[in-house]
């Protein structure tokens, strides 16, 4: 979809709050499945930047040391920026800057086995502490936090259905909402 739109990709991952004051044991007991673990005002700030025609240096976090490393990542505007995660429909001066708002549903054993297949490989993590993880903080706050944002999206999509569907289904809201910048 970002190809097809010529779009950067902005993670929210990318905003976790550093938290290089604590000692590293304290870190990784951090809830991170809050929308409070993410500076939301930080990513608002570059989201209204990219939308005025001005770049954004978006930080980079080191997930295994659970702090921002000094390295950013420049974005330039475009006429289209996917923006990605799992808070994403949380924060309504964010919902304002969005053209089209699409939520990912998946069973919560999709969503697991997913998470762990992901932290496990690019995080350093275990498979056990993915699960200890995910039972105590990621689904009783996906069910708190993230399913209830369902309701501001424009579309729904079935995250385990096609993907080529699921893109042309986006790029087609996209045309309709922007046919000055169609994607190709």
């Amino acid at each position: 979809m970002a190809r097809a739109l010529a779009a950067p990709v902005i993670g929210l991952d990318a905003y976790y709050r550093d938290l290089v004051h604590l000692p590293l044991e304290q870190r990784a007991l951090s809830n991170f499945d809050i929308p409070d673990a993410l500076d939301g005002e930080l990513l608002i700030g570059h989201m209204r930047r990219l939308a005025s025609g001005a770049a954004a240096d978006i930080p980079v976090y080191d997930f295994t040391r659970h702090i921002r490393s000094a390295a950013v990542q420049r974005v330039e505007p475009s006429a289209f920026v996917v923006v990605e995660g799992l808070f994403t429909l949380h924060w309504e001066d964010l919902r304002r800057l969005l053209d089209v708002k699409v939520f990912v549903t998946a069973e919560h054993e999709v969503c697991l086995a997913r998470r762990i297949e992901r932290d496990v490989r690019e995080r350093g993590r275990t498979p056990e502490s993915v699960l200890q993880q995910y039972a105590a903080t990621v689904r009783p706050m996906a069910d708190k936090h993230v399913l209830p944002t369902r309701r501001f999206a424009d579309m729904v999509l079935d995250g385990t259905g096609s993907l080529d569907q699921s893109v042309m289904s986006v790029l087609r809201a996209a045309r309709r909402v922007r046919p000055d910048a169609a994607p190709r």
